[in-house]
């Protein structure tokens, strides 16, 4: 595995009024990694994601992308930088089909602008065909190529949550954030979606994973950071973790068995 950092958080921080949501909290996550985010219900993992991809401000810390200071205060700058990201409630443009959901992340790395969108230039037609091309070939690859041209609302659970993962790599990401990917999925869907992870991984990519099921980040994961109200409380291999009094007694529980 790479020694190079893609991703390097020192001492983030957010207050929503009077609840401190996140206090302190830093990340390591080398080229090539797999690394788990978990804790219990309110500990901020989803806001710490929701920091370093641009959807919230932080009130402090310092962000590192690539080796090089990034701020996360837009997430279109955010996605620019290299970080893409799905969300725990799918957020797909349901009337629009798969094929165009797939293209719209894609378009960030476009370079026609508005004047080549709205006089169709050579530019922008041989672009978007790219583009277009491109997209089929991430819809192959999460497994739903069949159903490039049905709507995005038509499709099952499972098959949605994988087009926003094909949508998040459509934007060529230096790091790709995933927020409970396999939340209401059955176990059956669950197989598959850890397949597809474990390939993405297999094939060069770095993955930041928030998920509630234990036994998918323990079996995934190089190495597990674990937050209770919004601070860190453990960080290691998932053997460790699972086996770390602290993270036991704050979320796993006592009669949880390592996997």
């Amino acid at each position: 595995m790479s020694s190079e950092v893609v991703l390097q958080v020192t001492g983030a921080s957010k207050r929503f009024g009077g609840v401190q949501a996140l206090s302190d909290v830093g990340i390591t996550i080398r080229s090539g990694e797999v690394v788990g985010l978990i804790g219990p219900n309110g500990a901020g993992k989803t806001t710490f994601f929701n920091v370093i991809t641009g959807l919230y401000t932080p009130d402090a810390g310092t962000f590192e992308l690539g080796g090089k200071p990034y701020k996360p205060s837009a997430v279109h700058e955010v996605a620019k930088a290299g970080i893409a990201r799905t969300f725990q409630n799918i957020r797909l443009f349901p009337e629009m089909t798969a094929l165009e959901n797939v293209m719209v992340g894609r378009h960030v790395r476009t370079g026609s602008g508005l004047w080549g969108a709205v006089f169709r230039t050579k530019k922008f037609n041989a672009e978007e065909q790219a583009i277009a091309q491109r997209s089929q070939e991430l819809l192959d690859y999460v497994g739903i190529g069949r159903y490039a041209d049905y709507k995005a609302r038509t499709l099952s659970y499972g098959d949605q949550r994988r087009l926003e993962i094909a949508r998040a790599l459509a934007t060529e990401p230096t790091l790709i954030a995933l927020d409970e990917p396999a939340a209401g999925m059955n176990a059956t869907e669950k197989v598959v979606l850890r397949e597809l992870i474990d390939r993405i991984r297999k094939d060069g990519r770095t993955i930041l994973l928030i998920e509630h099921d234990v036994k998918l980040v323990m079996g995934l994961c190089d190495r597990v950071t674990v937050l209770d109200y919004g601070k860190p409380i453990a960080e290691g291999s998932p053997y460790d973790v699972q086996r770390n009094e602290k993270v036991i007694e704050a979320y796993l529980g006592a009669g949880h068995k390592a996997h």
